[in-house]
């Protein structure tokens, strides 16, 4: 069976395209939202393949692994394989599919194992840990589960700037000392976001952020305009619009072109009012800068789901910072994942059978 050529037009219609996009991704369609897909999915409960598809074998390793039975479920007519440790990993010598995650050590150990693999859907949307230059040399296909996040994901980053508008951190901080006491608030009307990163992510984000008052202004590899931004830059004018943000949002993902993309330079040009938000990737942010920036109060704060070195070290500085905001990496985390990403994949999988082109198949030489 012939693979299905590349799909470069990424995400479509129901399945909608994630963020932490680089910037420049469309926004879904009306109507288009995974989550409706998503529904869709669960009243169909069960996958049946056209008459005359091949069973295919797919192995399922560290995805749903308190629940390896649901991939079984969804796809009684294919073989899936769930591996629960890499001890049972023989039983996936023939597998052709793999649907799994992207910690690096698992990955390779499942290339190992699976001489076959001609596929390999990974639930993460970033793919900065995966082996693409030898998944490109075994001709392996690689799709990532961006569509998946962008709802909670930018959601998550308007509770960010809500919390920081009022300096909650704060006011928790009181309740905890039983102090009663106030301090100056900002209104988000009118308040100006910059958003590194238009994926489906960032134009959540600007939609949210736009639907209270707030002026957004993207960043994105095209400077085209964009539904929810007032508007759109080049990656190289990052700084010169840093300089107009009360909140500078990131939600790019890690690339070569975006590794410290949020530099000293960036950092320097921002408002001594301004507020860093970064649920994308802690490599796209000089962690040392940020870190001088708020203890010269040269920044108001940042709020953070992502760090350079994660789990956050014990002994870093932003733990006990009362600008900084902090979670640990927990901004995509919604009980509706696992519908998505099945919904997803389903669509995949029949293209994959079909000899269609897959939806957001990774560029191994634009790293994402």
């Amino acid at each position: 069976m012939p693979f299905p050529r590349a799909d470069h037009r990424r995400r479509a219609a129901a399945l909608g395209r994630d963020d932490r996009g680089p910037p420049g991704r469309p926004r879904r369609p009306p109507g288009g939202h995974v989550g409706a897909a998503a529904r869709d999915g669960r009243r169909r409960g069960r996958e049946r393949p056209a008459r005359g598809l091949p069973v295919t074998e797919i192995v399922v390793f560290g995805a749903f692994r308190t629940r390896p039975e649901t991939v079984s479920e969804r796809f009684p007519d294919d073989r899936i394989i769930p591996i629960a440790d890499e001890s049972a990993l023989a039983a996936a010598a023939a597998a052709e599919v793999a649907l799994s995650g992207n910690n690096p050590r698992r990955v390779q150990m499942l290339l190992e194992a699976t001489p076959k693999l001609r596929w390999y859907h990974t639930v993460s949307a970033g793919v900065e840990n995966m082996p693409l230059s030898e998944m490109s040399r075994r001709g392996i296909v690689l799709t990532n589960n961006s569509g998946s996040y962008d709802v909670q994901i930018a959601e998550h980053v308007l509770m960010f700037v809500f919390a920081a508008s009022r300096r909650l951190q704060l006011y928790r901080d009181r309740q905890v000392r039983h102090e009663w006491k106030d301090h100056d608030h900002q209104e988000l009307r009118d308040a100006t976001i910059v958003v590194y990163g238009m994926g489906s992510i960032g134009t959540e984000v600007a939609r949210l952020a736009s639907a209270v008052g707030m002026r957004v202004i993207g960043v994105r590899r095209r400077a085209a305009p964009q539904e929810g931004a007032s508007r759109v830059v080049a990656p190289e004018g990052l700084a010169d619009v840093a300089a107009e943000a009360d909140y500078l949002a990131i939600t790019a993902p890690l690339t070569p072109a975006t590794r410290g993309a949020v530099s000293r330079e960036v950092i320097a040009r921002l408002k001594p009012t301004a507020w860093i938000v970064n649920i994308a990737r802690g490599a796209i942010v000089d962690e040392v800068a940020l870190i001088e920036a708020l203890r010269a109060r040269k920044i108001a704060g940042a709020a953070l789901d992502v760090f350079a070195t994660e789990p956050l070290p014990t002994d870093s500085p932003l733990w006990s910072m009362e600008n900084v905001i902090l979670t640990p990496h927990t901004s995509g985390d919604s009980p509706r994942v696992q519908d998505r990403t099945l919904d997803l994949f389903a669509e995949n999988l029949r293209r994959y059978k079909s000899g269609e082109p897959l939806l957001n198949r990774v560029d191994f030489g634009a790293g994402y």
